[in-house]
């Protein structure tokens, strides 16, 4: 039961601004990607890069993510809420804010991210993936929690600033818990 919580938690702080798809079958991933709400489709391990992103753009889209990344690393609820849209697709704005305060207080969690890939890209709206790996600590029980994973974050313009409008993850089967 510990580790079911655990997973959901993680999932969840993983993502925070997630829309419930972490736990998608092949046939509902393939469905996503046609209907064009998330903008990857892994042929063995290769990403393919979105072509005729602006190189301002495609800096400032990438700038965006890594501080999405790095807000939630630093866990400061107000940096992190900086770097999310004020009208998301894939979460309450409020919901999410509440979230994530109460989750900063229970767990120390660090991701660290690679092969950041911008995947899609419109004046609009950018898609971003990285794989992600995510340690965290839940700091009333000391159990520790790896998991690893691939992500896709939605940006959307804002005020001519990127911000996070959903996220879609899909977790690895390699994740650990430990007590220490």
């Amino acid at each position: 039961m510990f580790k079911k919580y655990m997973m959901a938690v993680m999932v969840l702080f993983l993502l925070t601004a997630c829309s419930n798809k972490e736990d998608l079958d092949a046939q509902e991933r393939e469905k996503i990607i046609e209907e064009g709400t998330a903008g990857f489709e892994m042929m063995g391990d290769t990403i393919e890069k979105a072509k005729d992103v602006p190189a301002d753009e495609e800096k400032a889209i990438v700038a965006a993510f890594e501080e999405y990344i790095a807000a939630l690393n630093a866990e400061e609820v107000d940096r992190y809420m900086q770097s999310i849209a004020k009208n998301p697709k894939g979460f309450q704005y409020e919901e999410e804010k509440a979230f994530v305060a109460d989750i900063f207080t229970k767990f120390d969690t660090k991701r660290e991210v690679d092969n950041i890939t911008i995947t899609k890209y419109s004046p609009e709206e950018a898609q971003v993936f990285a794989t992600i790996s995510t340690n965290s600590l839940q700091l009333e029980t000391k159990v520790q929690h790896e998991s690893a994973g691939r992500q896709v974050t939605v940006f959307v313009k804002e005020d001519d600033n990127w911000k996070v409008t959903s996220v879609y993850y899909i977790g690895d089967d390699s994740q650990s818990s430990t007590a220490n």
